[in-house]
């Protein structure tokens, strides 16, 4: 199974322990993702991000957390990315996206969690993405930057195509295949 590195947005420093941590809409979204796995053992997300040590602990930034968000990229064959209404380009965020896009070339798979159906995702009666997956995807300016290099997967927050998506070997590293927007079939 593909290990998959999570990115989400959370306020910085972020303590998932803390009372507020589930209210952070896109580390729920995640946190949905890792319940779905504790409650299937067959879904199939292998959950890089909380195999690891906590990467959002208020160390400093240059000397530990920066080399450890590189160290479990490293270790990614593909990235999960979150989009919300409340998804924000955070330090964090720029860094992981930079680092496993610009520099790693790891394929993305884009969850949108206000999109619950694929026909959500398109222009209506034709196969064109619509401006609403632009709408998120500009909300992160390094991603719209840096998805051009990398094959990108879009996926409506929807368990049975999330998981469709997460099976999908063409959307693992070096899997070659070719930079480009892609959507779960149906």
């Amino acid at each position: 199974m593909p290990n998959n590195y999570c990115v989400f947005y959370v306020d910085e420093p972020f303590n998932e322990f803390s009372a507020g941590a589930l209210i952070q809409k896109d580390y729920f979204y995640y946190n949905q993702l890792r319940t779905w796995k504790a409650q299937d053992a067959l879904f199939p997300f292998q959950d890089l991000h909380h195999e690891r040590y906590d990467v959002r602990d208020g160390s400093d930034w240059e000397s530990v957390l920066r080399p450890r968000i590189r160290e479990r990229l490293k270790c990614a064959d593909n990235i999960v990315l979150i989009l919300s209404e409340d998804t924000f380009q955070s330090r964090s965020v720029k860094e992981e996206i930079e680092y496993g896009i610009g520099y790693l070339k790891l394929p993305v798979i884009a969850i949108y969690t206000e999109l619950l159906e694929k026909k959500d995702m398109l222009v209506t009666g034709k196969n064109n993405i619509n401006f609403k997956v632009h709408y998120f995807c500009n909300k992160l300016p390094i991603f719209k930057q840096l998805k051009a290099q990398v094959p990108v997967l879009h996926v409506p927050f929807n368990k049975e195509m999330i998981a469709k998506a997460f099976k999908k070997n063409n959307f693992v590293k070096n899997s070659h295949i070719r930079p480009n927007n892609y959507m779960v079939t149906t």
